[in-house]
């Protein structure tokens, strides 16, 4: 092992933070929004960007390194960690309501980074035991079908009117938000009843994993009103809701407004690498397992996240995926910035057909 392959550990920055948030209180308790939209951007502009990539070599060597799955697999303990000392918090009642508004933040945007992010990795690697670990971190986030939408739907659809977490040229941050939440479920829906149609079952079957989701958050939030009472449970549904807008928010500034051509066959052109919003800010990409080399992901959907790579063609998001996202809230900011960049892209694009 080399000491780079450590430098993931960067991910756990947000869950320390979370735990010292919930250990001090006060105005800590929003310690883990400020680290995330505060202290992360600014280090994001002092660090800047890195646009080199892995040798041919290097590739081959780190692609096989277990420490890389390892240390995905350790926000599980995390996330569970947390979210047990948080309920052990709440049950005290020793808090002020901005206190517990503080707690409700910093869980839920942990939950977001540690939970559905590293989800969403997990569980486009093959074999049972990645994809059992993306479920159990996406539990708590009440957001289950986002394994099967992310990968059967929006991988497939992306950047087409088909796929909900395409955000539309010229469309609100607010407006995607409720529109992408809704319609990926019901996506997700579809794309399990097809498949268990192929086996003559009808759509409400117990066989559907929508519905088999839909049980086990069920269960988690009466298991949590059962041993904590039912505002824990609110609670825990409230930093559900935080890490799904936090999920929400990167899908809006990774695919704003740029879209896939349709060709005179109806079918739309294969998914390349500049198909996605990329950034290459150094700090963001570690804590986000290169989340933000969102434009290689998508190419390649089932490489390992530390061998991701810089395409010259990709369009890059002016600022870090933090800072993207505080631009995004405002929404005339965002598109005085992004709007010319889309159209220089649609321009460009052209040109070269």
């Amino acid at each position: 092992m080399k000491f780079r392959d450590f430098k993931y550990l960067a991910a756990y920055i947000l869950p320390i933070s979370t735990i010292a948030a919930l250990y001090l209180g006060a105005y800590w308790s929003f310690l883990t929004v400020i680290v995330a939209f505060g202290l992360i951007p600014v280090l994001e502009w002092i660090m800047g960007t890195d646009h080199k990539n892995l040798s041919e070599e290097d590739v081959n060597e780190t692609n096989q390194r277990l420490i890389f799955d390892i240390m995905l697999y350790l926000n599980i303990a995390w996330v569970y960690g947390i979210l047990t000392y948080f309920l052990f918090v709440v049950n005290t009642g020793n808090y002020t309501g901005a206190e517990l508004t503080g707690y409700i933040l910093s869980v839920g945007v942990m939950l977001g980074s540690n939970g559905i992010n590293v989800a969403h990795e997990l569980g486009h690697k093959p074999g049972k035991w990645p994809r059992i670990a993306a479920r159990i971190l996406l539990l708590p986030c009440l957001y289950m079908h986002f394994f099967i939408e992310h990968n059967l739907g929006h991988h497939k659809n992306v950047g087409t009117p088909r796929d909900p977490a395409t955000s539309r040229f010229g469309e609100h941050l607010y407006a995607f938000w409720w529109r992408s939440v809704t319609q990926s479920w019901i996506s997700a829906w579809k794309i399990e009843s097809r498949r268990i149609q192929k086996k003559s079952l009808g759509g409400w079957h117990p066989e559907n994993k929508i519905i088999q989701y839909a049980c086990w958050q069920m269960a988690y939030l009466i298991i949590i009103a059962a041993v904590s009472g039912i505002f824990a449970a609110l609670i825990c549904m409230l930093t559900a809701i935080v890490s799904i807008l936090l999920l929400e928010s990167i899908n809006y500034i990774e695919h704003y407004g740029l879209l896939r051509k349709k060709g005179t066959s109806g079918n739309y052109e294969p998914v390349q690498t500049f198909h996605s919003w990329n950034s290459d800010h150094v700090l963001g990409r570690m804590i986000l397992y290169e989340l933000t080399r969102h434009s290689d992901h998508h190419y390649k959907s089932n490489k390992k996240y530390q061998i991701l790579y810089y395409a010259d063609n990709s369009p890059q998001l002016p600022y870090g995926y933090p800072a993207s996202m505080l631009m995004a809230m405002v929404p005339p900011l965002w598109f005085t910035i992004m709007n010319p960049r889309v159209l220089a892209w649609a321009d460009q694009r052209t040109s070269q057909h």
